[in-house]
């Protein structure tokens, strides 16, 4: 009997075929079994913090802040700190945020034009400036010098953080696995009432001495959280009262662990992110905030003063009619626009270099300490004078004493001592090396 030819099959179904008179099944071939290729999931691109604001939004926002913060003067002097209401606005509007690294979601502005901002709002109060330029000072350095681990750590979400301290060595350090053991009291915490993160200099030590190279201590800025210090509150000063520079020491005065990730030298440190003109370092940026400082206060000592010439009559005649107080006026602005002068040429000439990707030369921050040294002299002689010719008016509370007192409270910073300005003049007549470069407190060549 002839064969009947076998059926197609379906996939994977049954054919049959006959045998004599059976018919038999016969099995379909297996399927080959095909492991599906799985496209790997594109890595999501870590998340970027929101763009700062511009110079010219950033302007604007503090022209607009200006009337609360002038509202707010009496109360921060009172409780000898900031209002909760500028601080926030402050944060809001992105000032606190200005000077820190693009890359953590600050502004990153040339040096130049936060200066224009920080004089403004000095102008307003002396201690909301005072505060706006430490904010400035410690978001560019925490925000530039961090490892990134630390990074992350204190700028979590962007670069709305609130740092302050005393980078100023009043502790000491000693080198652990991980990190820093260190202990101490300090000082001069500006802005520690409402700040998240402390910023704390500290000597490092080898067992019992100081650890020192070419003959100079090394510090190290160490960074903690808020919550492992003690206010001493005991900010009763002569100027600057709202700016909450309370002393400050360890919660229970014990010693703490502080991790690497969260420190660097105070001299000279490497630039982790941001543009060229974090590479100045504590010298450049230090030296903007009090000197932009300075330019508020100080013009804002001779408007309030101009003001109260054009009242002001005591038994000698009207104030602004005698001639040697017109003579001292003139005198008196001339220095400061000169002063100011001397700013913003040796500011310019500076940030011009970091905008052509330049560093500063030894030269350039050498003018611009100066400049800074020089400032606070004539604003210091200027508010002296504005002192003895209001007379009695001077000694009740007024914008001037408070203008008066803040001067002479701000030009006490031990980055105007005698010692730097001599450094300045070993730079520019010539007598360092070739291997000069700036320190927080001088040249090491």
């Amino acid at each position: 009997m002839a064969k009947t030819a076998p059926k197609k099959s379906a996939r994977g179904k049954k054919a049959s075929t006959t045998r004599g008179s059976k018919t038999v099944a016969k099995r379909a071939p297996r399927a080959k079994s095909v492991t599906k290729k799985v496209a790997p999931k594109p890595k999501r691109a870590a998340k970027r913090p929101p763009k700062g604001p511009s110079f010219s939004a950033l302007k604007k926002a503090a022209k607009d802040m200006l009337p609360l913060i002038q509202a707010e003067a009496d109360e921060a002097e009172s409780q000898y700190h900031l209002t909760d209401k500028v601080v926030n606005a402050s944060r809001k509007a992105g000032l606190y945020a200005m000077c820190t690294p693009k890359a953590l979601g600050g502004s990153e502005l040339p040096w130049v034009e936060a200066m224009e901002i920080a004089e403004m709002v000095a102008h307003a109060d002396g201690s909301a400036g005072w505060c706006l330029m430490v904010a400035g000072v410690m978001g560019s350095n925490a925000g530039a010098f961090l490892p990134a681990a630390g990074a992350k750590k204190m700028f979590p979400r962007g670069a709305d953080v609130t740092v302050a301290g005393q980078g100023v060595p009043n502790g000491k350090a000693w080198k652990v696995d991980g990190g820093y053991k260190i202990q101490g009291h300090w000082s001069y915490g500006s802005t520690i009432w409402h700040a998240e993160w402390i910023h704390s200099g500290c000597f490092l030590m080898e067992g019992d001495q100081m650890k020192m190279v070419d003959g100079h201590p090394v510090v190290v800025l160490c960074h903690h959280p808020r919550d492992t210090i003690t206010l001493k509150g005991n900010w009763d000063v002569l100027g600057l009262r709202g700016s909450g520079s309370f002393d400050y020491t360890l919660k229970g005065g014990k010693e703490l662990f502080v991790p690497d990730d969260t420190c660097f030298m105070f001299d000279n440190p490497p630039v982790q992110r941001g543009g060229i003109q974090y590479m100045g370092g504590l010298p450049v940026m230090t030296s903007w905030g009090h000197t932009s400082w300075a330019l508020g206060v100080g013009r804002r000592v001779l408007d309030e003063l101009a003001k109260l010439a054009l009242v002001r009559v005591d038994a000698f005649g009207r104030m602004h009619d005698s001639a040697s107080f017109k003579q001292k006026y003139a005198e008196a602005e001339a220095k400061y626009r000169a002063a100011r002068a001397l700013v913003y040429n040796s500011w310019t000439d500076l940030c011009e270099n970091y905008a052509k990707n330049k560093p500063g030369t030894v030269e350039q921050v050498a003018l611009i300490r100066l400049a800074m040294r020089h400032l606070h002299d004539v604003v210091s002689e200027i508010a002296t004078f504005a002192h003895k010719a209001a007379r009695g008016v001077a000694i009740r509370p007024s914008l001037l004493q408070r203008a008066y007192r803040d001067t002479h409270t701000g030009t006490q910073h031990i980055l105007l001592a005698d010692e730097i300005a001599q450094e300045c003049g070993r730079v520019l007549m010539g007598a360092t090396s070739k291997k000069a470069e700036w320190t927080v407190f001088g040249v090491a060549d």
